[in-house]
């Protein structure tokens, strides 16, 4: 069998850039997680989402009562009214994996115990480097248990 020319494009028909390092054009590294941005085709722009229904992959969470749009500093803020009775969780905007505006409801791309596990938000630390770095961290590993994105390149 003939070796492949490292130099190659091999696969997708989408360019590579940056050396062939997997970094694509106006976005993160190929498969990397931003847990506080939200991902550019979720659908977010600058919609306000307050209001909003939110859906686990496997069922609603609750209704969206605080919504950033801050660079780099995204999240959700989601009343979960009774299903965690009536405390709210905080969730990173890399976790939204579309939002149907229609139907007013965000998508969120983990598992309603996943979210539940997640550590507990507390309205006066939300802000907190600590809180943030322990909450970006358990989501970065949910979702690196998660199938990737884009499939790999060879």
């Amino acid at each position: 069998m003939d070796g492949l020319d490292p130099r190659a494009t091999h696969g997708g028909t989408e360019p590579i850039l940056d050396d062939g390092r997997g970094t694509v054009a106006g976005g993160a590294p190929a498969g990397a997680f931003d847990p506080w941005r939200y991902r550019d085709e979720a659908g977010v722009a600058s919609a306000d989402l307050t209001g909003y229904k939110v859906e686990a992959t496997d069922g609603a969470i609750g209704k969206i009562d605080r919504a950033s749009h801050e660079v780099d500093d995204s999240y959700l803020v989601v009343d979960t009214g009774p299903w965690i009775f009536g405390k709210k969780v905080m969730l990173p905007a890399g976790t939204v994996n579309h939002v149907d505006h229609d139907a007013r409801t965000v998508h969120v791309d983990r598992e309603k115990d996943q979210i539940k596990a997640a550590p507990e938000y507390d309205e006066s630390s939300h802000a907190d480097p600590g809180y943030r770095d322990r909450l970006g961290g358990y989501y970065g590993e949910s979702h690196s248990a998660l199938p990737p994105d884009v499939p790999p390149r060879i």
